[in-house]
C-alpha cells in the first residue's frame, strides 16, 4: 500500500504555510495523517494557539476515519446530529466536522493520508490544505 513519506508530509506542511502567507490568513496549524491515522508530521505556526494540534488532527483524524472529508462531514452533521455525535464518540471525541478535513489521494486513487488544517475560517483552512496536497502531486478530497 502506497502512503505518504515523511518528507511529503513535511512538503504539505510548509506549501500550505506558504499558501497561508499569501493569502494573509492566521497563523495556521497543519498535521498529516497517514491511512491509519497515524501522524506522520505536524507544526504550529509561530503565533498559533497552543491547542491548536487537537483541532488540526481532529480534521483530519475524523476524514481518515469515516472515509469522509471534512466539508462532507459538515453537511452530514446538519443533516444527521445523531450520526456525527454517535462517531464522535466512537472515536472518543476526537473528530471534528468541518473543512480543513482533507483526504488525500495517491495517483491510482487510493486513499493514503488525510491532512488537517487549522487557525484561520474553515473555508481558508481547506484552501491551505489543498494547496499543501497540490504541491507535492497528491490529490485532495475537501
Amino acid at each position: 500500500m502506497a502512503e505518504i513519506s515523511a518528507g511529503k508530509a513535511r512538503s504539505i506542511i510548509r506549501k500550505a504555510f506558504a499558501k497561508g502567507d499569501e493569502m494573509g490568513f492566521k497563523p495556521l496549524s497543519v498535521v498529516v495523517l497517514d491511512a491509519g491515522g497515524h501522524v506522520k508530521a505536524f507544526e504550529r505556526a509561530d503565533g498559533a494557539a497552543p491547542g491548536r494540534f487537537a483541532i488540526a488532527n481532529g480534521k483530519a483524524y475524523g476524514a481518515i476515519m469515516l472515509g469522509m472529508a471534512g466539508t462532507a462531514q459538515m453537511a452530514r452533521a446538519e443533516q444527521q446530529a445523531y450520526f456525527m455525535a454517535a462517531a464522535n464518540g466512537v472515536f472518543g471525541g476526537n473528530v471534528v466536522p468541518v473543512p480543513g478535513g482533507v483526504l488525500v489521494r495517491d495517483k491510482r486513487d487510493n486513499v493514503i493520508g488525510a491532512v488537517g488544517v487549522t487557525g484561520d475560517t474553515s473555508d481558508n483552512d481547506l484552501i491551505a490544505a489543498m494547496a499543501g496536497i497540490e504541491a507535492v502531486g497528491l490529490t485532495g478530497e475537501g
